[in-house]
């Protein structure tokens, strides 16, 4: 079954295209990942499909519903999560508040939160068992009664994604997860979204190639606001196109980012 569909889907700012006719298919359970220099349109691309931004054309399905014009919180409502370049965190709360916070929110319509009036306690019980074992599934439950000001960016990127998990997800953006990490801490959270995949559908923009190829089972790249190549990660290595794009990234800014 297809989780997520692009048809001709277009975007421009100003005159100026950030997407232009992508066609994506991907499928339930498959990681794909994006990549492509700077401006190439993937952020964009991933604002257009969680609905942040409006399309000029195309249309987007999600698990074979047409969300075309469809608002943020429907597609939420159908299982998309999400993360961003900058997590967005309560800093004064603990870890364990923020990931109740997210998992109340989530698992809590308005109709079944005023039944919760009449049984607080069982429903406290269940966010706080569902948080700790989020916070035990991104490697922070050590951290569980500490301010999230108090905790390492890396642990930040941790939090964020156990944030995205409490909203139980079947399709996961996660928009530069690796940005700012250590080596270490980019090894751990490579391995976090590994272990994702038998569950979820994975959709990763990512800089370092190494990193999104270690996950990927395919790969999309994008170039000037079009989708230029697509294929498992030995194909997409050793596409000619793609190596003069990264030829160019790598002299523009001397790492092996594309």
């Amino acid at each position: 079954m297809r989780a997520l569909e692009l048809k001709k889907v277009s975007k421009s700012f100003g005159g100026i295209d950030a997407v232009k006719d992508v066609n994506l298919v991907i499928n339930m359970g498959e990681s794909r990942a994006l990549i492509g220099p700077n401006g190439a349109g993937k952020t964009t691309l991933f604002n257009l499909v969680t609905g942040e931004i409006r399309l000029d054309e195309g249309q987007i399905s999600l698990f074979g519903q047409d969300l075309t014009r469809q608002p943020v919180q429907k597609r939420i409502e159908l299982d998309l999560g999400r993360t961003y370049q900058t997590a967005n965190l309560f800093l004064e709360l603990t870890v364990q508040e923020n990931l109740f916070l997210a998992s109340w929110k989530m698992r809590t319509k308005l109709p079944s939160f005023l039944s919760t009036l009449f049984r607080p306690w069982r429903s406290f019980q269940n966010q706080c068992i569902h948080a700790k074992d989020i916070a035990r599934r991104v490697g922070i439950e050590e951290k569980f009664d500490v301010p999230v000001s108090e905790l390492s960016h890396g642990e930040h990127r941790q939090l964020e994604l156990g944030i995205t998990l409490a909203h139980e997800p079947k399709i996961l953006l996660l928009d530069e997860p690796m940005a700012g990490l250590s080596a270490t801490e980019r090894a751990f959270m490579t391995q976090l979204i590994i272990d994702l995949k038998p569950e979820m559908t994975v959709v990763i923009i990512e800089h370092d190639i190494d990193v999104a190829f270690s996950i990927a089972d395919q790969v999309s790249v994008l170039y000037q606001g079009s989708i230029i190549a697509e294929g498992t990660p030995d194909e997409i290595h050793a596409n000619p196109h793609v190596q003069e794009i990264y030829i160019l990234s790598r002299n523009a800014n001397g790492t092996r980012h594309v």
